[in-house]
């Protein structure tokens, strides 16, 4: 399955800049509102380090690293849902994305208007809340008449028109699908589960909230942890998209060393992708051998077949058995052969749960 993520916020707030140096892009980045017109996407390989350990013992002639979707669209302003400014065009965009990423200016810069030309990170998050909300009441209001006049018919179709009928009151509570307690219930019925990818609902995705901030507080718990209870429980994540976009330009050992000096181990991009495979309970597998290795992403608590189907819907239809090998052991024993004789290859059927750092060959029949 491929990770695609959706960037939102209010205009100025680092969104493009973000989005530049997630992607290594050139798109413009100006101090104005509006400075994204058109949506933006970019295509990032997920930085998986031991895919280059494998390379060298399989000694492959490809590394194909997992990636994510980034897409950056307008920012949204207060009554984008009803047709201010220009991010309202855009959501489109990201209706079919995975998760959101929230990004809320914590930095102060007066070379940087804001749009409002107030700086309030709680206030700047219900507006963009406030009309997510309002463009998913659009949505479901234009749903809920067709199954009223479905369920007529066909008494099967009263449980969606429920169903939506229960949305659109969490939604003029103002209350995000995501943060309603009746979006597990959906999930857990298949047909209302159906409904709810059909609608493509923006609030019911989980948000990843994005800090920018100023380069002082990047290394500031305590002032991050003031920021995290704005948005708790969902995730956050603490960047400085100046900072990200210097790094840009530094080889590998010169970014280690920049983000060393601001007591950091790895750049935003690698932090906001490990919120997002947390946030949606998703793991990566790999595979081996002379000609590639490659990482796929999976489901956590996905089977063995459900795991090669990702490669192909054939590998899991006709799903025999995996040949296992967990990657630190086959680091250690230094080959594939090595493992062996160590016994450390294992065979799993049908019913095997993937695990992080499997190395897998899967066996199947057509």
């Amino acid at each position: 399955m491929s990770l695609s993520i959706g960037i939102v916020g209010l205009p100025n707030v680092g969104k493009s800049t973000l989005f530049n140096s997630l992607t290594d892009s050139n798109i413009l980045a100006a101090n104005y509102p509006f400075a994204t017109i058109e949506p933006n996407t970019g295509i990032v390989p997920i930085p998986d380090p031991r895919l280059n350990g494998l390379a060298k013992v399989y000694g492959s002639k490809k590394i194909v690293p997992a990636t994510v979707t980034f897409v950056d669209i307008a920012g949204l302003v207060a009554g984008a849902s009803k047709g201010e400014g220009l991010g309202n065009q855009f959501l489109a965009n990201i209706r079919t994305t995975n998760a959101i990423a929230h990004v809320v200016r914590a930095f102060s810069d007066s070379n940087v208007q804001h749009v409002d030309d107030e700086h309030n990170p709680q206030k700047d998050i219900e507006v963009i809340n406030t009309e997510l909300v309002l463009a998913d009441l659009q949505t479901i209001d234009k749903k809920i008449p067709k199954l009223a006049k479905e369920s007529k018919a066909n008494p099967k179709i009263r449980p969606l028109l429920e169903t939506a009928e229960a949305i659109r009151t969490e939604l003029n509570n103002g209350t995000p699908l995501s943060m309603s307690p009746l979006l597990a219930d959906i999930l857990k019925d298949e047909t209302k589960s159906n409904l709810l990818k059909e609608l493509q609902l923006i609030t019911a995705k989980p948000v990843i909230y994005v800090f920018n901030v100023d380069e002082n507080i990047i290394g500031d718990q305590q002032a991050q942890a003031k920021l995290q209870d704005l948005v708790s429980p969902s995730q956050a994540v603490f960047v400085c998209a100046k900072l990200e976009n210097e790094l840009r330009a530094l080889d590998e050992d010169d970014q280690q060393e920049m983000l060393a000096s601001y007591g950091q181990t790895e750049p935003g991009l690698n932090r906001l992708i490990h919120a997002a495979y947390d946030t949606l309970g998703l793991q990566s597998y790999l595979t081996a051998g002379p000609q590639e290795v490659r990482a796929w992403t999976i489901k956590q608590g996905a089977t063995a077949p459900q795991a090669a189907g990702v490669i192909h819907g054939d590998f899991e239809r006709g799903f025999i058995a995996a040949q296992v090998i967990d990657y630190h052991d086959l680091i250690e024993a230094g080959s594939e052969q090595g493992a062996k004789q160590q016994g450390k290859v294992r065979t799993e059927g049908k019913t095997y749960i993937m695990q992080p750092n499997d190395v897998v060959e899967f066996r199947f029949n057509v």
